[in-house]
């Protein structure tokens, strides 16, 4: 993969659940965390006394945080909304050249700034609220 764009990193909501992905926000600087959590099942009677772990058990998660301006006004409000209302809401993460992480995301921050020079700005921080899907860009 050769370097990308990152203004080309995209939040995408779907808010009404209905399968449409409007494009929310074009992040200037963001942050994608993927985890997995280890469950470790070592005992006395490991080989060496290494660790041993438990394939496939653990809790993942996924967390997004970001910064930029909003795309228009009706994004901006659908982002208030699903903050307000608290919901779990599918979005799509549209990371350039590598592919989409969808599923249900809670948006736990929204803050906005702005200097008296420059426009508006927010950030936002996201994490996955269920199961998660890949899908690699074409």
């Amino acid at each position: 993969m050769t370097a990308q764009k990152g203004k080309d990193l995209l939040i995408k909501l779907d808010e009404t659940g209905s399968g449409s992905f409007v494009t929310v926000a074009g992040l200037r600087a963001s942050r994608i965390a993927l985890n997995a959590e280890t469950v470790d099942i070592t005992t006395a009677d490991s080989a060496g006394q290494w660790r041993e772990l438990l394939a496939g058990a653990g809790v993942r998660s996924a967390s997004l945080t970001g910064s930029g301006v909003f795309k228009d006004a009706a994004a901006d409000a659908a982002l208030r909304r699903v903050f307000f209302d608290a919901g779990l809401p599918e979005f799509q993460v549209v990371i350039p050249d590598f592919g989409t992480i969808s599923g249900p995301f809670q948006l736990t921050g929204l803050d906005y700034a702005g200097e008296h020079d420059g426009a508006a700005t927010y950030e936002l921080s996201l994490v996955s609220a269920g199961l998660l899907s890949f899908a690699e860009a074409a």
